[in-house]
């Protein structure tokens, strides 16, 4: 084994990031102030995207939840997202972190959360630990942000420390020495990062119901299991990570697709296929961009909950890998006949999954125009990059049933 990472990477998380934005615009106080961030106003069930303390503690409105549930309590601000406004406190922030590390040893991981490389910034700021309460210290008092920040070895040991000790006490400093006590005795298993309820489910069906059982588990058997997934499970559960500042945590990009909760119900087959062709677009624009293929596409409905909700997921594995659009959406156009039994549609996703390098293929002595149509794909993407996902559309997006427009004015899926 190659000798073990052993940095000082800081991961920080800013508390209540959007409620605490929301409320320094308002000139409120978080901490005393209840106050809950919806989706949209005007519709009851606009989504909860965000509650302060006060709101969780005093009314019991948690993230998720839905207008309809807050009560009518005149204490109780809602305040719609500003996402332009949360995206410029976020860059300021990382100015912030610029004035003591460059910008190489930063990586914003999301819009209130990133990792920090402080390895050799005790020579010109002192210990660590003075130099994290200084930074927390200065966010609080520039932008009225409280963080937590988790310290590790490593990128994962640094979130680890983060997730499951700091947000409660503030500040957490973690080494491969900590991992037997701190680690091993986490469960159930989605608590560790990386984990979904999915893999949870598999991982229990093997007997594996603590990162401890994962770490005892030998290699070869979570190997022969999930390849070079179980590989990183392995190492994963003994804090080991070999992970570079910038990289994904873990490695390789697994699946690239598009997701949308609709604004109503969609009847018609044509504004349903409508959609799941915009999102085949989406989803292969993704994956040329990142110069990969796929060869399984997977398409999913959810229906409306005035039609008893449920839905279906279905897949199909092609021969030969693709990332062009229109190969795609035949397969979903496929899925679609064979499953859909007509009820009204409220969630649509489209993903591409199963993926190889896309200069791994072959020529194909049946359908010579294969290439051009890839031609013309990769032109379409250099468009949109240049020009805005907007700059050019196919023809159903300006239809009633299309969203691309709509979705070109959000940010984050929300209004700027």
């Amino acid at each position: 084994m190659k000798p073990l990472p052993n940095r000082q990477i800081a991961c920080l998380d800013m508390r209540s990031f959007y409620a605490s934005c929301a409320a320094a615009m308002e000139g409120l106080d978080v901490m005393k102030t209840p106050i809950a961030i919806i989706g949209n106003i005007e519709r009851k069930g606009g989504v909860v995207l965000a509650a302060s303390p006060p709101l969780k503690k005093q009314f019991g409105i948690t993230t998720g939840m839905r207008l309809y549930e807050i009560p009518n309590d005149p204490s109780i601000h809602l305040i719609e997202p500003k996402m332009q406004f949360f995206i410029d406190v976020s860059m300021e922030l990382t100015k912030l972190l610029n004035r003591y590390v460059p910008k190489e040893a930063i990586h914003v991981y999301s819009i209130d959360e990133s990792f920090v490389d402080f390895t050799g910034t005790e020579l010109l700021w002192g210990p660590l630990d003075h130099v994290i309460r200084r930074i927390q210290d200065e966010l609080y008092r520039q932008f009225q942000l409280r963080s937590a920040c988790g310290v590790g070895p490593n990128m994962l040991l640094s979130k680890l420390a983060l997730d499951l000790e700091a947000k409660k006490t503030g500040v957490a400093y973690w080494t491969y020495e900590d991992v037997p006590e701190k680690l091993w005795p986490v469960a159930p298993l989605h608590k560790m990062w990386g984990i979904g309820r999915r893999l949870e489910r598999t991982l229990e069906e093997m007997g594996i119901y603590s990162v401890g059982d994962l770490a005892q588990t030998p290699l070869e058997n979570l190997e022969k299991k999930f390849g070079v997934m179980g590989n990183q499970l392995y190492y994963h559960a003994h804090g080991i990570d070999y992970s570079t500042l910038g990289s994904v945590l873990i490695e390789g990009q697994v699946s690239y697709g598009k997701g949308q909760t609709l604004l109503r119900d969609y009847i018609t087959t044509d504004e349903i296929l409508t959609v799941v062709l915009e999102m085949c677009e989406d989803t292969a624009m993704r994956a040329r961009l990142a110069k990969k293929k796929g060869r399984t596409v997977q398409l999913s409905f959810g229906y409306s909950k005035h039609a008893h909700g449920g839905g279906f997921q279905r897949r199909k594995t092609l021969p030969e890998a693709t990332n062009e659009t229109l190969a795609i959406y035949r397969v979903c156009l496929e899925l679609f006949e064979l499953c859909h039994d007509g009820r009204p549609v409220r969630h649509i996703s489209v993903s591409l999954t199963n993926l190889e390098e896309q200069n791994s293929f072959q020529l194909s002595l049946f359908d010579p125009s294969d290439w051009k149509q890839q031609k013309l794909g990769h032109v379409m993407d250099k468009l949109r990059v240049k020009y805005g996902s907007t700059a050019i559309l196919r023809a159903v997006s300006v239809t009633p049933g299309g969203t691309a427009y709509r979705r070109n004015k959000l940010i984050g899926g929300h209004y700027k």
